[in-house]
């Protein structure tokens, strides 16, 4: 087996694909050392043929490859889609569309939540796939046998498992329930990366307006620096480290100095001096101007609503084989036990019909949940 490694027999291949119903479509990237995922290797298979793209290859042009991810006429089958769809969206700012995504599908199914790919396989084909060369080092050339076998064999059974998904979906009058979830992973929205909404994906334990406008100005700073200089963001500064920051709000060098968290002579580089600038643009920046931090009022016996909604939902989950993640994540239950019109999905669409109405009648004591047979069980009260 060689890999494809010209731009004609890439665009040779591309155009045969185009012409199918579907085509399966796999990815290996490294990003351990980068921001953003070096494509190292690219596979896709139709029901007709299957092949491995070396994405490094001297002088290969990827246009035809993006093409057919752009190509509406042609299914673009995934799982696990949205590292994938980030490194198209990045190469070649596009979304491939249409999408399918067999881990959500089969989340939909009740296979559990975010199950991996050898193990849907291995349930639905009863094939065991080798994953060996999961961790390999996909930048070193030439590829060997092993790798290329590999490689193929995730969009090759990946077309046995779409097609069992769909049939059951199908079956189950699930299609829309998993059309649901591609819109959000073909929206631009869930793939940009704006340095001044880093701030949201850290944990922290800052309070005050000042200490979240220093953690947003910090975090941004940060953002923009990995992605300039291509590392990933911890090798410009760690999540812990800005928290600290952000609560300490250092405007000196020396004080910057001072937290335990930061290396050891960070302060003396370069980026001393940008993180003390972006800790002052922080302090000097308005209240008004900071987003408001969507923190959940507590609501009365909130605790113990939240644990009866939980069972609530482990219950439909299993009655219904339907992943509970796929339904409703433990905010959305918080959420509700606080607020009848709580702005979340869990509230709206299927899931609204399968478990929102109940879960707002057992709010509001039209609902009680009882042991029958040695299984949960709904109860209608008066």
């Amino acid at each position: 087996m060689q890999p494809i490694a010209t731009t004609s027999d890439l665009a040779a291949v591309c155009g045969r694909m185009a012409a199918q119903p579907f085509v399966t479509v796999d990815t290996e990237f490294l990003r351990e050392t980068t921001y953003y995922p070096l494509l190292c290797v690219a596979q896709i298979a139709s029901a007709e043929e299957a092949c491995v793209i070396d994405a490094l290859a001297p002088g290969i042009d990827l246009a035809p490859f993006y093409a057919l991810m752009a190509n509406e006429k042609v299914m673009k089958v995934f799982h696990a889609a949205r590292q994938d769809i980030e490194i198209v969206w990045h190469a070649a700012k596009l979304i491939p569309r249409p999408i399918f995504d067999t881990q959500v599908a089969a989340m939909v199914l009740g296979y559990g939540d975010s199950i991996s790919y050898d193990q849907l396989v291995q349930r639905i084909t009863g094939d065991t796939l080798d994953k060996s060369h999961r961790f390999t080092d996909w930048t070193h050339r030439p590829l060997s046998e092993a790798q290329l076998r590999y490689a193929i064999s995730d969009v090759t059974h990946l077309r046995d498992v779409y097609h069992a998904l769909v049939d059951d979906l199908e079956r189950r009058g699930r299609v829309d329930w998993v059309q649901d979830e591609m819109r959000v992973l073909t929206s631009p929205e869930t793939y940009r990366l704006d340095p001044e909404s880093a701030w949201q994906r850290l944990k922290t334990r800052v309070r005050k307006p000042k200490e979240l406008a220093v953690l947003i100005e910090v975090a941004a700073w940060r953002e923009r620096e990995a992605q300039s200089r291509d590392v990933p963001r911890a090798r410009v500064l760690k999540d812990d480290v800005i928290g600290d920051i952000a609560v300490q709000a250092p405007t000196t060098i020396e004080k910057l100095k001072s937290l335990r968290s930061l290396p050891k002579g960070f302060e003396r580089s370069r980026w001393g001096e940008a993180i003390i600038a972006a800790v002052k643009r922080g302090l000097e920046r308005d209240p008004k101007t900071l987003p408001i931090q969507t923190r959940i009022p507590p609501a009365p016996n909130g605790a113990a609503t939240v644990e009866l909604l939980k069972v609530l939902l482990r219950m439909i989950s299993e009655r219904h084989h339907v992943a509970a993640k796929v339904i409703a994540t433990v905010e959305d239950l918080e959420r509700i036990a606080a607020d009848d019109n709580a702005n979340v999905q869990a509230l709206r669409g299927w899931r609204r019909e399968l478990f929102g109405e109940k879960a707002l009648a057992l709010k509001r004591g039209k609902l009680a949940l009882a042991i029958e047979r040695g299984r949960v069980a709904t109860i209608e009260r008066d």
